[in-house]
């Protein structure tokens, strides 16, 4: 299988040995965001896997350091429709056995919920633009989320919504959904809101998904309008937690 490298490293553990992690994408809007600063910041390699234009999922992790799996417009529950989803449960459950660092982000933390065994089902609403999210007393002594206290304003784009896993730690919930954040483990992290987002993703996300938008209700203007204020906060809150977590990749 051939596998399309987006930006590689030049730090190595060992002669042919790159530090380097996959990161599964379902729509074209929803990429790393101020992810890849981060990732470059700790020289670590990343490798996009485009499963909505077709590319195979890898079967397993193989020597790649860690996962991550972004956003997308499709259920957990949607596997008939789009089977692609299969293969990256498969690979969730392939890093979780290695003890590979993960991180879900939107669709991704409902992947990796539902592998680890969580109910994962349509919200009562759905949950679009700027909404305030409470961090929890665990988040305060977690490895990543500490640092980050009281009350934070992300971006969501959701309309699904999961259980707690067994033997998961919640670290934070908003008004309207009780389970925003967890961790499994010491290193595998699900996110349901958006900590990743630049203007440019949210202008773009507003302009791809306004079908959707108006479904529910929502105003992009007023959206656009909230983003100056609570972006640059939450870029800052992004970069420890998304720092956090990429040290982990070098323990590996």
């Amino acid at each position: 299988m051939r596998i399309e490298i987006d930006w590689l490293s030049p730090w190595r553990k060992g002669d042919d040995d790159v530090r380097n992690v996959w990161v599964l994408q379902h729509t074209p809007a929803e990429t790393l965001g101020t992810i890849e600063d981060v990732l470059r910041d700790h020289q670590i390699g990343f490798n996009y896997i485009g499963t909505h234009i077709g590319k195979a999922v890898p079967r397993g992790m193989d020597d790649t350091a860690g996962l991550i799996v972004m956003g997308g417009p499709m259920g957990v529950y949607e596997q008939a429709k789009y089977p692609f989803l299969r293969d990256e449960m498969r690979l969730i459950e392939s890093a979780l056995a290695r003890e590979r660092p993960v991180l879900g982000i939107c669709l991704g933390s409902q992947l990796l919920a539902a592998a680890l065994g969580a109910d994962v089902t349509k919200g009562d609403r759905k949950e679009l633009g700027w909404h305030a999210v409470t961090l929890s007393e665990d988040a305060t002594q977690d490895r990543v989320f500490s640092g980050v206290t009281g009350e934070v304003w992300p971006f969501h784009w959701h309309g699904d919504v999961f259980s707690l896993p067994k033997r998961a730690t919640k670290l934070a919930a908003s008004r309207q959904t009780p389970c925003q954040a967890f961790r499994y483990g010491k290193n595998a992290y699900g996110i349901l809101c958006h900590l990743e987002v630049t203007q440019a993703q949210i202008a773009q996300m507003l302009l791809d998904f306004a079908d959707e938008l108006a479904e529910a209700g929502g105003d992009a203007a007023q959206i656009a309008a909230q983003t100056p204020r609570y972006l640059p906060g939450l870029q800052e809150i992004a970069g420890g937690v998304f720092g956090r977590w990429a040290s982990m990749i070098s323990a590996v």
